[in-house]
């Protein structure tokens, strides 16, 4: 709906701060010689306004619990971000600035949140900040359920974003948009930087559709500004979406790319390259600037923008009253504060069960009986299923779904959505306070990869269970049959990757992503049932903290060594007893994470594996490669390279030669030759 502008309250002064960042970022790209002058020319408006009249945010304290949360989610326009931050008082002095896209600066290419303080998320692949923004915004609706009171306001604030035609072309904002719409997120605003330009030329190109009532389809309230130049509309706009607490709001901004640059303006010429010289000189013709200048502030723009420091402090501190308030009054502020703090309640590593021998349970079922005994005790572990929630064994008995009308529950109903519901998972990472996992089969992860990879490189202690992590599946056939997904899983930095092989490895594996504070953990757990190990005879599951460690032992130095991962270790367990018997000395070697196993010292790992022992066999229901690493090139390597087959999984053990006789005829090659 389009809005008629109020009477202006604003100045050349608010003209004058508009320019001030749009020639920020065009010197700063022209200083590096790369970026995106465009997206900052022509967004600046719409970005100002929110920053100086709506967004709740202290610059001197970027971490202030109750600011606003601000995502570019066009974080190619970088350089817009960096001049707000610059202008309103962050830690972001101007040398940095000039630093642009260079090594060690505070300024990359696209926003990184654990480099520049008041970045609150890593956005550069589209889509992924829209999303980011959906879990922000779901993390502040349950925090607020948990913890305010009709006293005390401890939780209330709003999730602001930029988004570009590019933006709402992936699916992953598709899949965001959708079921924030469903859950009614209020206080989720989103200005749409609708300048119909993409790196190719005109968005005619390929996308035509009608943006508006596609997000009105969705339930979100659709709000439209004619003129991005028009700050007028912009504030009305955003205070029309503020008003509206049942929906999450879009308004559409049309802007022109690259505004003032009488060559290049529209046009995609103005949106991934420097402007060259000539043009920016003649664009600082066009909007008055002076054309000498390079980094230029002027003193009432540095005077005027400055006073939003103190604005912040005071915001902050009014919050400060109700929270001491809620100190004195609430017996789960102490919850509050270590949640906050990153920190998990006192005792929760006592509620990790153990499992008693004998018991025969596939680990996603021994992974569903952790998660129950674990997640009421920490309170705030929160989370969901892909739409297999069944299968996954992620159901929390006693818990309520998160819904519009019961923002209190703990577990999500993401649909089919995989991909949003990994960045959504970063989103509430993001926020503080509380520790998301999110379950799918392990061949989905190929959809939701992308935000995967975010939630590594932004270190966030995202748990994702993956179930069905094989060919043990059996009869869903090679369409969900994961074979290459181990090694395509392990080849992300920072990601632990977990494969448990039995269901006391499988409650050290939670005990061990809900450890891990600085990055994502993945579960890949089983369909098929496996047994559960006498641990009075095999070495303690604990081993699984260490990546690898023998479970059973020969007498004196092995003569080999089998090794394996989750449901193939009672493959090598089998195999070892029929090679001990005809006199063989073996030892067994679970391995169920490399990267733990990788971060131990060399004195650990080389007394797991010998150096002086190069007989080795490896077992794994998925591509050999990569195996080599642990078996050394004379080893054997028993896999799956190539694709499953629709059968039962014992079936298809057999055809595809994963069976103790092949494991026995491997070793025994190797003492043979």
């Amino acid at each position: 709906m389009p809005l008629a502008a109020p009477p202006s309250t604003f100045t050349d002064l608010d003209q004058l701060s508009i320019n001030t960042l749009r020639f920020l970022a065009v010197d700063a790209v022209e200083h590096a010689q790369s970026g995106h002058p465009g997206m900052p020319m022509g967004a600046a408006p719409m970005a100002y306004v929110l920053w100086t009249r709506h967004l709740q945010h202290n610059p001197n304290n970027p971490h202030w619990p109750n600011r606003d949360r601000f995502v570019l989610s066009a974080g190619h326009g970088s350089m817009l971000l960096y001049g707000l931050l610059h202008l309103t008082g962050y830690d972001l002095p101007m040398e940095q600035l000039k630093a642009f896209r260079q090594w060690g600066s505070k300024t990359p290419g696209h926003p990184e949140n654990f480099v520049t303080a008041g970045v609150e998320t890593t956005t550069g692949p589209l889509g992924q900040g829209f999303a980011n923004g959906v879990g922000f915004a779901i993390a502040e609706r349950w925090m607020a359920a948990q913890f305010n009171t009709p006293t005390e306001t401890l939780v209330d604030h709003h999730t602001y974003g930029i988004v570009s035609d590019g933006d709402l072309m992936e699916g992953v904002a598709a899949e965001a948009a959708s079921l924030a719409g469903h859950l009614g997120l209020g206080k989720l605003i989103y200005l749409y930087d609708d300048n119909e330009i993409s790196i190719d030329g005109s968005t005619d190109l390929a996308f035509t559709e009608d943006v508006a009532a596609r997000f009105e389809a969705y339930g979100w309230q659709v709000l439209d500004v004619a003129d991005g130049n028009d700050l007028e509309a912009i504030d009305a706009a955003l205070v029309a979406a503020k008003a509206d607490t049942e929906r999450p709001s879009l308004i559409v901004v049309h802007t022109i790319i690259g505004f003032g640059s009488p060559n290049k303006q529209g046009t995609a010429a103005s949106h991934g390259s420097p402007l060259g010289p000539d043009e920016v000189d003649l664009a600082k013709q066009t909007l008055g600037w002076p054309e000498a200048a390079t980094f230029h502030v002027p003193e009432a723009v540095r005077e005027h923008l400055a006073g939003l420091s103190e604005r912040g402090t005071a915001l902050e501190d009014a919050w400060t009253h109700q929270k001491n308030a809620h100190a004195e009054a609430n017996d789960t502020h102490e919850d509050y504060l270590t949640w906050l703090g990153g920190g998990l309640r006192d005792g929760w590593e006592t509620a990790v069960p153990t499992f008693d021998t004998g018991t025969k349970l596939a680990t996603r079922a021994s992974s569903g009986h952790a998660l129950n005994a674990i997640a009421p005790v920490l309170g705030n572990l929160i989370g969901g299923s892909a739409d297999l929630t069944g299968s996954n064994k992620t159901a929390v008995k006693g818990w309520s779904d998160f819904q519009r009308d019961t923002p209190e529950g703990s577990y999500f109903r993401f649909g089919v959505r995989e991909h949003a519901m990994a960045a959504i998972c970063n989103g509430i990472a993001l926020h503080s306070g509380l520790r998301p996992f999110c379950g799918t089969f392990l061949i989905f992860s190929d959809y939701l990869r992308p935000a995967l990879r975010l939630s590594a490189l932004m270190e966030l202690p995202v748990t994702y269970v993956f179930t069905h992590d094989s060919i043990g599946l059996g009869e869903d056939g090679p369409t969900h049959q994961p074979v290459e997904h181990y090694m395509a899983l392990r080849a992300i930095p920072n990601l632990t990757f977990i494969r448990p092989a039995d269901a006391n490895e499988t409650a050290e594996a939670w005990r061990a992503a809900l450890r891990r504070a600085d990055g994502p953990t993945a579960l890949a757990l089983t369909r098929q049932k496996l047994p559960t190990f006498d641990r009075s005879v095999y070495a303690s599951a604990e081993g699984l903290h260490r990546g690898a460690y023998v479970m059973s032992d020969s007498d004196g130095t092995p003569d080999v060594i089998l090794m394996a991962s989750g449901s193939e270790v009672e493959l090598i367990v089998d195999a070892a007893q029929v090679l001990r018997e005809a006199g063989v000395q073996v030892r067994v070697v679970s391995v169920p994470s490399w990267e733990l196993f990788d971060a131990q010292e060399a004195a650990y790992r080389a007394e797991v594996l010998p150096p002086a022992v190069t007989r080795r066999v490896a077992v794994e229901a998925g591509i050999t490669q990569g195996w080599e690493r642990y078996t050394g090139l004379d080893g054997r390597i028993i896999g799956v390279d190539h694709f499953g087959a629709s059968a039962p999984y014992e079936t298809l053990y057999r055809e595809f030669g994963l069976t103790v006789e092949a494991i026995v005829e491997a070793a025994q090659t190797l003492m043979h030759a």
